[in-house]
């Protein structure tokens, strides 16, 4: 039996055309899914780390209490010492800190002197006075002796919350300010080495 020719071609024209019809009219169908939703990116962070004190050695410590005008005395005679470095070392140290009317209380001369290149040596002694090696809170001294990194020790009197702290004789007027090598104890005033030449 023989097939024509033309039924076929009529029959692959008439699928080709439905078809076609099919795929236009799917593509003029209008679409009914959403679009895909971005949601609206967030805003920024803003930095909200506040540096405390804790972030910083005593050497950075010091320049940023000078900036508040309280230690400018003590930071012009640490770099007048050429202490800088080793207030950066990791220690840690106790520090306490003359205000700078500490210095001003001093006998008249006394610390231009003491600034002068040719007494490095003996405001370096001064300055080492003031630390101790080591960590020490205010909860954590008793009283009695304490060795110095200058080697000769200050005498602490811890009393009761109206008598306060002091070191020989000066007292702490601001205690536990953390530093990130050691803790520093503000004082009233300047305290002297055994021996130390005043003028």
């Amino acid at each position: 039996m023989k097939f024509s020719q033309k039924p076929i071609g009529k029959i692959l024209l008439n699928i080709i055309g439905i078809g076609s019809l099919v795929t236009l009219s799917a593509c003029a169908q209008p679409v009914t899914e959403a679009p895909p939703v971005t949601p609206p990116a967030a805003p920024p962070v803003a930095d909200t780390r506040v540096e405390t004190t804790a972030d910083l050695n005593l050497a950075e410590l010091t320049e940023a209490a000078a900036k508040e005008g309280q230690f400018q005395t003590l930071t012009r005679a640490i770099e007048a010492a050429g202490l800088q470095e080793q207030l950066t070392t990791p220690g840690p140290y106790t520090v306490f800190a003359p205000t700078d009317a500490a210095f001003e209380a001093l006998p008249t001369g006394t610390l231009e002197n003491l600034l002068q290149p040719e007494n490095k040596d003996q405001l370096a002694k001064l300055i080492a006075y003031h630390v101790i090696p080591g960590q020490i809170t205010s909860s954590q001294l008793t009283s009695g002796e304490v060795k110095t990194v200058e080697g000769s020790p200050v005498t602490v009197n811890v009393g009761d919350a109206t008598q306060g702290i002091t070191v020989n004789g000066a007292k702490v007027t601001q205690a536990d300010i953390p530093a990130r090598n050691g803790i520093v104890h503000v004082i009233d005033q300047v305290i002297l080495p055994p021996d130390f030449p005043q003028n």
